[in-house]
Formats: structure tokens, sequence, C-alpha cells
């Protein structure tokens, strides 16, 4: 467990999670949005994937990432409320 709490500490995968939650993305719009190079986001997407947190289900040529479940999702959405809390 703690390996995967580790693995979500860097900024940029949390982003990328982050921006998956809501909607599925292709590599090149995430780039487009992150304005970082398709390689870099390839590259976050690879680790997200072996760490069994996105899925990419091909449409034809497409390849569009998305949130593997719905519970991989929660704990990020926790930490965010209870961040946003006032004391």
């Amino acid at each position: 467990m703690a390996e995967f709490f580790s693995f979500l500490g860097d900024a940029n995968r949390l982003i990328v999670l982050s921006l998956l939650g809501n909607k599925e993305f292709c590599v090149s719009d995430l780039a487009a949005l992150l304005e970082v190079s398709e390689s870099a986001v390839s590259h976050q997407l690879r680790n997200l994937h072996a760490m069994r947190l996105v899925s990419y289900p091909k449409q034809g040529r497409n390849v569009f990432y998305r949130v593997h479940d719905s519970h991989i999702f929660r704990p990020y959405q926790a930490v965010a409320e209870h961040l946003d809390e006032k004391d």
C-alpha cells in the first residue's frame, strides 16, 4: 500500500488521473491540455496502467484512456475534499 501512495505522490500523475476521472482522453488531447509532449503523457499513462489505475479500450485505431474502476478515484476525491475543508 505504501508503494501505491508513494506512486501517487507525483503531481503529474495526479493531474492525469484527475482529468481521466471525468472523461476518456487520447494521448494527444491530454498532451494539448497539459501543454507537454505526447511522449511525456505516454510515459505517465504507461506507469498508471502498470499500477492498474487506468485502462485503454481501443476504438478502431484510436486509444482512449480512462480510470480503470470508479473505486480507484474515491481516495483521490476524499483527500481533495479533506484539503478543501475549512477549520
